[in-house]
């Protein structure tokens, strides 16, 4: 996963196994825990955030333009958190025979974070 690099405001989630019993005791069919529209995983890596544009406005006629570096704002998700997000901003993907999800920042409804925010 060193290879891959996320991009502006998306994270990269590995799901959480789906349960394959209902709080009953019932065995689910396979594939159904794919259609809730809602999933869980963890993070394992985060884009950098939403760019900020460069000012490009020249002041004063003789200044050169500044070719400063792009600017991020941040995301709020961290690698390691516990992301609950909506199945239907997500993409799957398969890799090495892992599937893991791309969502946007967007897209996820709660962070449960193991550290204390307070």
């Amino acid at each position: 996963l060193n290879k891959l690099i996320v991009v502006g405001d998306r994270l990269l989630i590995r799901p959480l196994s789906p349960s394959k019993k209902t709080r009953g005791g019932l065995f689910l069919p396979p594939g159904y825990n794919e259609k809730e529209e809602i999933q869980s995983g963890y993070i394992i890596k985060t884009g950098p955030g939403y760019p900020i544009p460069a000012n490009t406005e020249v002041d004063e006629p003789w200044k050169q333009p500044s070719n400063e570096a792009v600017k991020y704002i941040p995301l709020q998700a961290k690698v390691g958190d516990l992301a609950i997000f909506l199945q239907k901003g997500a993409i799957e993907i398969m890799y090495h025979d892992e599937k893991l999800f791309i969502v946007p920042q967007q897209s996820v409804l709660l962070l449960e974070r193991e550290e204390e925010l307070f």
